[in-house]
């Protein structure tokens, strides 16, 4: 909307010819003007910008009723009124940003920057611009936190460049498989990997859509979050029992366990050290725990083949047995379950860190958007805030 104190620059075409089109051959038969149009163009000085212009129209002689065509403008697509520039200038505003901020900023309604941000290749199909993937990954978010409301995020590790390749409407295996089918042969054949958490629903949809050729990897992290997750349970039962056991002043030394005990034991202050030695102590059986936490965090470390890494793991296993520990047993269980997939890290040491790392980007998109629910929505912005930079500001 034009206000007092906008610049109105008015122009005037000087092609010689247009493109007709029905034959799409070249007309040069002038045959008049168009009717006024106004295109909201880059801003100076502060001020809004607009460009006033008159159409030039041309007739072909060749086609039958001889129709008229009205010449296109390179800057503008047919039928918006602002500027491919200032479409490019509104996208430049919104990466890192919010709709709200950048409709106040450039008095725009919300479907006005919307549209554009869907009309340009960020509202595009992501596999439309894909032509190699490497490792992919599969991954969820919540929409809404503390909600069960999963989406999938899809995404691809290549020559360390992370691309988002979908935003899927929930976690379901026949999801999953339908997104998998949808991408071209020569695209698929250049998928390496398949890296992804333990939910079966993942595992056989990679595995049903991209064959047994591609190696499907359960994250390392996700690995060692189930069985740190064992070792912290007999802490805390320790814990439990020795603040009923031990005097106050006793249970004292042990402040900051629950630290000192989660902490990577090269990293460990010499208080912490000595806060582990006085718990180990107390506790034989955490010191054990703690011991083979550490053990099976080693075993990822080393320099294993698959089959070297699987004997690793039965040596392991037999480790816990002896010590007559159960705080391992849904590990253990986990380990036998997908021995395969997590011993398939050693082929390629791939891993779904870069997922992690996208979803952590995610995460401040919905936080300074104030949660984003659309599902195309989400997909766009994340598209523009990780690609926004690279596409949009001149090298």
């Amino acid at each position: 909307m034009i206000t007092k104190g906008d610049y109105i620059i008015q122009l005037r075409s000087t092609k010689k010819s247009g493109i007709c089109r029905k034959c799409g051959k070249v007309i040069r038969h002038f045959k008049g003007y168009d009717e006024w149009i106004t295109i909201r163009h880059l801003p100076i000085l502060g001020r809004e910008v607009y460009l006033k212009i008159r159409p030039r129209r041309y007739q072909c002689l060749e086609c039958d009723n001889e129709p008229t065509t009205t010449e296109r403008l390179s800057w503008r697509d047919s039928g918006k009124n602002y500027t491919k520039a200032y479409r490019d200038h509104v996208l430049r505003c919104l990466i890192n940003s919010s709709v709200e901020d950048v409709c106040l900023k450039e008095n725009l309604g919300e479907k006005h920057v919307e549209a554009m941000l869907s009309e340009s290749y960020f509202g595009q199909n992501p596999l439309d611009h894909i032509s190699y993937i490497g490792t992919l990954g599969l991954d969820e978010i919540a929409l809404k936190k503390g909600h069960r409301d999963f989406v999938v995020i899809v995404s691809s590790r290549f020559e360390g460049r992370t691309q988002l390749l979908g935003v899927l409407p929930d976690r379901k295996k026949e999801t999953v498989l339908e997104f998998l089918k949808l991408i071209p042969d020569t695209v698929k054949n250049t998928i390496n990997d398949v890296a992804t958490d333990m939910y079966e629903g993942y595992l056989n949809a990679a595995k049903e859509a991209l064959g047994e050729s591609v190696e499907v990897v359960v994250d390392r992290f996700h690995v060692a979050q189930s069985y740190r997750k064992g070792a912290d349970s007999i802490r805390k039962k320790e814990q439990k029992r020795l603040k009923k056991e031990l005097s106050e002043n006793d249970y004292k030394e042990l402040k900051g366990l629950l630290w000192a005990f989660r902490k990577n034991p090269n990293k460990l202050t010499e208080t912490e050290n000595d806060i582990l030695e006085t718990a180990f102590g107390y506790s034989p059986d955490l010191k054990k725990a703690y011991e083979l936490r550490n053990a099976m965090t080693d075993i990822f470390e080393e320099d294993y083949t698959k089959q070297d890494d699987i004997a690793a793991f039965k040596k392991w296993e037999k480790k816990v047995i002896k010590n007559g520990l159960d705080c391992y047993d849904s590990f253990i269980k986990t380990l036998n379950s997908f021995q395969s997939q997590i011993a398939n890290y050693f082929n390629n040491r791939s891993n779904s860190g870069f997922v992690e790392g996208l979803n952590n980007k995610i995460k401040v998109i919905k936080r300074r958007c104030y949660g984003i629910f659309n599902i195309k929505h989400l997909r766009q912005r994340i598209l523009l805030d990780t690609l926004g930079s690279e596409l949009l500001f001149t090298k």
